[in-house]
């Protein structure tokens, strides 16, 4: 571990009301009260890279409960520097402050470098939009990102320009205080028309590139779903809110109630057989359909500093709405 790349220095020491709290709890609330603003998943990075002490010793476990007296050393680097370049990539802002700001992001743009995709992300182009604003929490490689949409799933996204609006936001996304919700145009119609969708998401024992419903292990996964309308007798609009934030969940949990998303590259199965009937002109629009139908229309958050409850919501994109009028019509 490097010493001279510490910006600060904290010490922690474990009351008796606190015996029994996972480390990780335990550290970002009491720093919290310091004013640091340091996430759980911060935590969970300073520690695995040994910047956190317990005594002598380095912490090595973040859901370790912890004791009375045992006193926590956490050493706070600077903020690592952005590696994406800047890109002159086009955005759709909804809003911005100081504070945050709201995109709505096109389907097939991947939200931050990965393998297989080093640049032409949306961290490149906030990079060129936003310059050195972004928070430094998400890292050198999703600085500011808060929480993901699939590369092929459109909508809204909030991303934050300060460590504190990090901080607010990934709280309110873990405690479920953050509003999000999607339109989708799945196969078939669901009964009920409303009701929720439960059933923990791990990766598939099949296929390690798919995620499935998992009978063991896994983790919570709850969507609510409600039909909005039927179309054509052959698929639905449904409107999907999310009550947990697990990878691929509105696709993963739809597919498993027999209604998997219109266009899902991966989760849709096969399609010809349930365009037979169909128009040539659905099976066309389909057939050149290259994302998924989802569309994150909504999101809603309690703003980091004014407190104001800010609420947003997207248009449906043309492809999507040009399906649901075909579907509609056959």
């Amino acid at each position: 571990m490097k010493t001279s790349d510490v910006k600060t220095t904290y010490t922690v020491r474990v009351p008796k009301d606190k015996t029994g709290a996972r480390l990780d709890r335990l550290l970002a609330d009491a720093l919290a009260d310091t004013g640091a603003n340091i996430s759980r998943t911060r935590i969970k990075r300073l520690v695995e890279q040994g910047r956190v002490l317990r005594g002598e010793e380095a912490a090595d476990d973040v859901s370790y409960h912890v004791r009375a007296g045992e006193v926590y050393t956490v050493r706070v680097p600077e903020p690592e520097p952005a590696i994406p370049i800047a890109q002159d990539i086009p955005l759709d802002v909804v809003y911005e402050d100081d504070d945050l700001i709201v995109i709505d992001k096109p389907a097939g743009l991947v939200v931050h470098p990965a393998a297989g995709h080093a640049d032409g992300t949306l961290v490149n182009a906030l990079l060129a939009h936003c310059g050195d604003s972004l928070s430094g929490i998400g890292g050198v490689t999703r600085p500011g990102i808060v929480h993901r949409l699939d590369k092929d799933t459109s909508g809204l996204m909030v991303v934050a320009k300060n460590d504190a609006a990090h901080h607010h936001l990934t709280r309110l996304f873990h405690d479920h205080d953050l509003e999000r919700a999607y339109y989708a145009l799945v196969w078939g119609v669901p009964k009920p028309p409303a009701g929720k969708i439960e059933g923990n998401i791990g990766r598939s024992p099949a296929n390690r590139k798919k995620m499935a419903v998992l009978r063991r292990g896994g983790k919570t996964a709850l969507t609510h779903y409600k039909l909005i309308r039927v179309l054509g007798g052959i698929a639905s609009l449904v409107r999907c809110q999310l009550a947990t934030g697990r990878t691929h969940q509105i696709r993963v949990h739809m597919t498993h109630a027999g209604h998997p998303v219109i266009g899902d590259p991966l989760y849709g199965g096969a399609q010809k057989g349930r365009l037979q009937n169909a128009s040539p002109e659905l099976r066309e629009s389909i057939s050149q359909l290259k994302s998924q139908a989802l569309h994150a229309y909504l999101i809603g958050f309690e703003h980091p500093k004014s407190g104001k409850y800010l609420r947003f919501e997207s248009k449906k994109p043309n492809k999507f709405n040009e399906i649901e009028q075909l579907l509609d019509r056959d």
